[in-house]
């Protein structure tokens, strides 16, 4: 009997023995086409067989069919894949920690547009110092959260053009940290994950802080909730917020009411190495995929029931 997870309105079953082949490397995180295609996106292990890291490396991607079999793969493209997310068209968004590069894809991997210098970090506030995610908003432009090596959040056009970049921030995490983090209103310890709403409405995950923080399109401050260590956020068709972080998967409304979360400490099937996800996709069928860069070969998926 396949293993249940969930609460509530939202149960799960652990699809066994998925995905087919062994990924290898560490899974930084995932996302799922129009046609149920899988991408993740895989930071190749060290030379001694340890799992690679954000800062260096060489990383890939591995497309999977919606029954866990390899039927593609993009080559050794990054520095170290971080953020992956897919639009409509099938087009992906890549942030890339170490090379301070984020890149537009097509489905089989051919760059269609970059942003940034590639190995260089920008000018102070500006585009980039190892961005964490990119994704679109309703209107085309690219956002872009660039959070480990400083706290900012980038917008531009569809086609490119830089338009705006705000938040604050001391660095106070990793190796480069400088001081105490800053808490006030737009100030941000990790910008990691950035989503636009339907309502045009930018929803960050302040990890470090252990809260959303939600702002127009123009970086205009609208409130703040606390969440559990926030890495990544999928809205559902209902307009939930489905977090993969420090509570496994947590759910919350976008007003900050909070529904619940679920997930289970260990090495297991169903479980998660250290009880937090780093990558998580819901697809068109409300299935979970989740993405774990602690450890290699890990990324699982759970059909809704």
């Amino acid at each position: 009997m396949a293993k249940r997870l969930g609460f509530g309105d939202f149960q799960y079953e652990l699809v066994e023995n998925w995905p087919k082949v062994e990924i290898r490397g560490a899974v930084a995180d995932v996302t799922v086409d129009s046609q149920g295609r899988v991408y993740a996106g895989v930071r190749n292990p060290r030379p001694d067989g340890s799992v690679g890291i954000s800062r260096e490396g060489v990383g890939h991607v591995v497309v999977l069919d919606r029954d866990g079999r390899e039927v593609g793969s993009w080559g050794n493209f990054a520095a170290s894949p971080h953020g992956l997310w897919v639009n409509q068209e099938d087009e992906f968004l890549h942030a890339d920690a170490a090379n301070h590069l984020v890149t537009k894809h097509a489905p089989t991997g051919e760059v269609l547009l970059t942003l940034g210098t590639r190995d260089r970090i920008g000018e102070n506030g500006a585009p980039f110092n190892r961005p964490t995610h990119a994704v679109q908003a309703p209107n085309g432009d690219i956002v872009v959260s660039d959070g480990y090596g400083q706290n900012r959040v980038h917008r531009f056009s569809g086609t490119g053009e830089h338009i705006l970049s705000f938040g604050s921030g001391t660095v106070a995490f990793g190796d480069k940290a400088v001081g105490p983090p800053s808490t006030g209103h737009g100030e941000f310890n990790v910008p990691h994950d950035v989503v636009v709403n339907r309502d045009s409405q930018m929803i960050v995950s302040d990890r470090e802080n252990h809260r959303l923080q939600f702002f127009t399109l123009d970086g205009t401050f609208l409130k703040t909730f606390g969440v559990t260590h926030p890495n990544k956020i999928q809205i559902d068709a209902d307009g939930n917020l489905h977090i993969g972080g420090g509570a496994g998967v947590e759910v919350w409304t976008q007003d900050g009411t909070r529904l619940g979360s679920w997930g289970e400490t260990g090495g297991e099937p169903g479980q998660f190495v250290r009880g937090s996800i780093h990558g998580i996709w819901l697809d068109a069928e409300g299935s979970i995929y989740t993405a774990e860069a602690g450890v290699n070969n890990r990324l699982q998926k759970f059909a809704r029931v």
